[in-house]
């Protein structure tokens, strides 16, 4: 606890992660917030990650495109749909076992949002690790206006309640 903090008996530490018996097949998880993606973060993952199409970086060539505009970096939006699943689906996992699927259905513009949703397709012990089990989801993006951006299929190894570590931090 902060030294200069009173606990006043009202202490409370929001849930990071879920554990396997948290997980219903069919259950909805709506990721929030949002995410806005600007230029900038457009240009410096594409830069970052060595992909310098134009469509990406070079506004007067992306201009003269079908879309008449920079398109963000697919992997660049992946990146950001994973991330806002985390505390959802895998917080608590102890390891990513794989993404298929990955469809990239329309395109993402610097200025749109991203929203995301995941469901749960299955759940199931481990058969080598039976304190733990696999987690699969389906997830989807869709931008502030509704519009489907992608959607994949990611599978995490999850612990069971008792068996996985705690974070606590400092106090």
């Amino acid at each position: 606890m902060s030294p200069t903090l009173q606990d006043k008996g009202r202490r409370s530490q929001t849930p990071f992660g879920r554990y396997l018996e948290d997980f219903e097949v069919g259950d909805i998880y709506e990721h929030r917030p949002g995410r806005t993606i600007t230029e900038s973060d457009n240009i410096n993952f594409s830069l970052m990650t060595m992909n310098m199409h134009p469509l990406h970086c070079d506004r007067a060539y992306a201009e003269k495109s079908e879309f008449g505009q920079p398109v963000v970096n697919s992997g660049l939006s992946l990146a950001i749909v994973l991330g806002m699943t985390v505390n959802d689906v895998s917080g608590k996992a102890i390891a990513n076992l794989g993404w298929k699927e990955i469809n990239l259905v329309g395109p993402v513009f610097p200025g749109d949002t991203l929203y995301a949703e995941s469901e749960v397709l299955e759940k199931r012990t481990s058969k080598s690790r039976p304190t733990q089990g696999i987690v699969t989801v389906k997830t989807r993006a869709f931008k502030q206006d509704g519009s489907a951006v992608m959607d994949f299929i990611r599978s995490a190894l999850v612990p069971m309640r008792g068996h996985g570590p705690s974070y606590s931090g400092p106090g």
